[in-house]
């Protein structure tokens, strides 16, 4: 259920605005925390395994899903729906279908963690906006989705940004004391498999809901299920025997737990936005964060902003507002559905595992 967020308040202030101030926030405060806790000072020797913190974070959505999920079985049903007539709807019918996303989702979210801790905050967060074209060509290529002439000029910008900011930063060597751990072509590497693996789960996702009979919170907690399995999978290929001999929470600390955290309830502001906001507001709180995020990293990290990372900043977010304008829905073309609008009801929700009503 989509709602106005000029008709809806809290205390008086719209709940758009707050849903976008939320987002802004929540956005910038989760690149800086994730970077911070793969580089900060002291933990050199002592990095947490990225592997505990996805599995972590899966768990944290999984249980607010179902939490939030089961309330709304309830109001739907009546207080006397017991928990027993809530579970089929969650591991019955065509639920398996999940475990696909489930899989690239936690592939996607450890390629996060290991983009975080090769590229500067600045750098990551405007690569990262490349998965708006992957999920247009997935979208072309799956779904069989026409793109106006606006929104392929649009992409091509969006291209042309990020390659300008990347070829800056695999060209620079940076003066900040992190970047003896920083690789910056792993981390390009990482971001772009993580960008790859967004619009194919994102796209498959969206197939999935298309209709569906269960709610998109129970998909969620379905979602977040199927994600334990590759979780601890990846647990045991690739850090076991280190576990095993310093613990699963070695190296944690605050800003490990805070990173997670966010991650984890990032779901729920995205599904504010999805509800109250639209895609040009939504623009905004991106465009900010990355602005942002880019001021943060000059005063706390030791960030260089050069001209070609403004001009690529600039293509990313000119291209970012220019992907979201609405084009004229033509008359012949029957059922075609604006490729901004199914990402508004699926791939941004989808990617933090929660949305709307």
């Amino acid at each position: 259920m989509a709602y106005k967020g000029d008709e809806v308040k809290f205390k008086g202030i719209p709940m758009k605005y707050i849903a976008l101030a939320l987002l802004t926030i929540q956005n910038s405060a989760l690149i800086l925390t994730l970077n911070y806790s793969r580089v900060m000072p002291g933990y050199e020797d002592k990095r947490y395994f990225t592997s505990t913190a996805v599995l972590l974070n899966e768990l944290i959505k999984l249980i607010v899903c179902f939490i939030v999920g089961y309330y709304q079985f309830r109001r739907n049903v009546g207080s006397e729906a017991r928990l027993r007539a809530f579970l089929p709807q969650i591991f019955g019918g065509d639920s398996w279908k999940l475990g696909i996303p489930a899989f690239l989702y936690t592939c996607q979210n450890n390629l996060q963690y290991v983009a975080a801790g090769n590229l500067s905050v600045a750098i990551f967060q405007v690569t990262y906006q490349l998965k708006i074209l992957t999920t247009a060509i997935f979208s072309v290529v799956l779904l069989h989705r026409k793109l106006g002439l606006t929104k392929w000029v649009s992409l091509f910008i969006l291209t042309g940004g990020i390659a300008i900011v990347q070829l800056q930063n695999l060209a620079s060597d940076s003066t900040s004391p992190a970047s003896t751990y920083m690789n910056p072509l792993t981390g390009f590497t990482a971001v772009l498999s993580a960008c790859l693996i967004s619009g194919l789960a994102g796209v498959y996702f969206e197939k999935v809901l298309k209709g569906t009979n269960p709610s998109l919170w129970v998909r969620n907690v379905q979602l977040s299920f199927f994600s334990i399995v590759p979780c601890i999978f990846t647990i045991l290929v690739s850090d076991y025997s280190n576990i095993a001999q310093k613990g699963f929470f070695y190296g944690y600390n605050p800003v490990v737990w805070f990173a997670i955290l966010l991650q984890a309830f990032g779901g729920i502001i995205v599904a504010l936005c999805v509800a109250f906001a639209d895609n040009i507001m939504k623009n905004f709180s991106t465009s900010i964060s990355i602005i942002l995020s880019s001021l943060v990293s000059v005063y706390l990290l030791d960030f260089k902003i050069s001209f070609a990372f403004v001009v690529g900043v600039a293509f990313v977010i000119a291209a970012t507002f220019l992907y979201t304008k609405p084009e004229q829905k033509p008359v012949d073309q029957g059922n075609y559905i604006p490729l901004t609008t199914q990402e508004a009801a699926s791939g941004d929700a989808a990617e933090s595992n929660v949305t709307k009503n």
